[in-house]
């Protein structure tokens, strides 16, 4: 009998590339080489994880608490839902009002910048919801309409702070109308540099900006799996990525398990963002990505450190 082919080899991980952020009350966010594990922290009723589980503070405290203990190194508060409308989530989520956005918000955000240095992020549309945000501890916003709304470029350049620039196309109620691409890592790359000089031209610093490929956003599910498998066409814009990948659509498609039975599939997209120069990694499952990227760091450096030599065999 024939024998099977050998795997194709993974490709090699980038060259380390390194940047600076910076944070209020001066502070720097070191970003390169393993990447950093985002925990996510909904307070929210209806997201598509874990929607009303933290809804109540003591609860979003204590979670955001046991993320810190786990590993996480930065938390991603996000008081709305961006799940999209399509197959997987129907309609989609609703549109929240600022106000009712910054109530849910800040008594969180407020006592967790008491108690933590940890860089807080927050996941918001709204420039009024940033500026809120910010005034009450905030270092970053992940804005997943990358200024979809004209306020907020003022309010990041004012406050001079990182902003998370992510990819979509549409709007919550209608992008799974818009994935439509003739080559979806080019068109992503393209959008993303189209992101950045809006960002530039309304004031905000392009040495402060991340970039999001979008996963499950205006993506049918191949094109994720492409987007990930293509991490270094889009780290060509010069800027760190941050991949969120955690228990998305795309893995319950491929292997049918509901969202909070996706954590093997998860850590595979994790796998694979690491080796290919995630700066960021937003996840749920905290603990078991850390003690995963533990270990997946610790094998790399063992493996370079046993590397031959330049002019030595192996």
């Amino acid at each position: 009998m024939k024998a099977a082919a050998a795997p194709a080899p993974l490709a090699p991980a980038p060259a380390a590339v390194s940047w600076r952020l910076r944070l209020p009350r001066a502070r720097i966010l070191e970003l390169g080489g393993r990447p950093r594990v985002m925990g996510v922290l909904n307070l929210t009723p209806d997201s598509f994880s874990d929607g009303g589980r933290f809804l109540d503070v003591e609860a979003a405290l204590d979670h955001a608490r046991a993320m810190l203990a786990d590993g996480a190194e930065l938390l991603d508060l996000g008081a709305e839902s961006t799940r999209p409308a399509g197959r997987t989530y129907g309609t989609g989520a609703a549109t929240v009002p600022a106000d009712e956005e910054v109530r849910r918000l800040l008594p969180v955000l407020e006592r967790l910048r008491a108690e933590t240095d940890v860089p807080l992020s927050v996941d918001t549309r709204k420039g009024a919801v940033a500026r809120a945000a910010l005034a009450a501890g905030a270092d970053l916003v992940n804005d997943v309409s990358a200024l979809g709304d004209p306020e907020m470029p003022g309010v990041l350049a004012a406050a001079g702070c990182p902003v998370v620039l992510m990819h979509s196309r549409g709007n919550l109620s209608d992008m799974h109308r818009h994935t439509q691409y003739a080559d979806v890592v080019g068109e992503v790359r393209d959008e993303l540099a189209a992101a950045l000089a809006g960002a530039a031209a309304g004031g905000v610093d392009l040495a402060q900006t991340v970039l999001d490929p979008g996963i499950g956003f205006a993506k049918a599910g191949r094109q994720n799996l492409e987007l990930l498998g293509r991490l270094d066409a889009l780290a060509e814009l010069g800027r760190p990525l941050l991949v969120g990948a955690s228990r998305k659509s795309f893995i319950g498609e491929l292997t049918g398990a509901p969202p909070a039975g996706r954590l093997s599939g998860s850590l595979a997209a994790v796998a694979w963002a690491a080796w290919h120069g995630a700066a960021i990694l937003r996840v749920h499952d905290v603990a078991a990505t850390a003690q995963f990227l533990a270990v997946f760091d610790a094998i790399g450096r063992a493996s370079i450190a046993q590397s031959p030599r330049d002019g030595e065999s192996a």
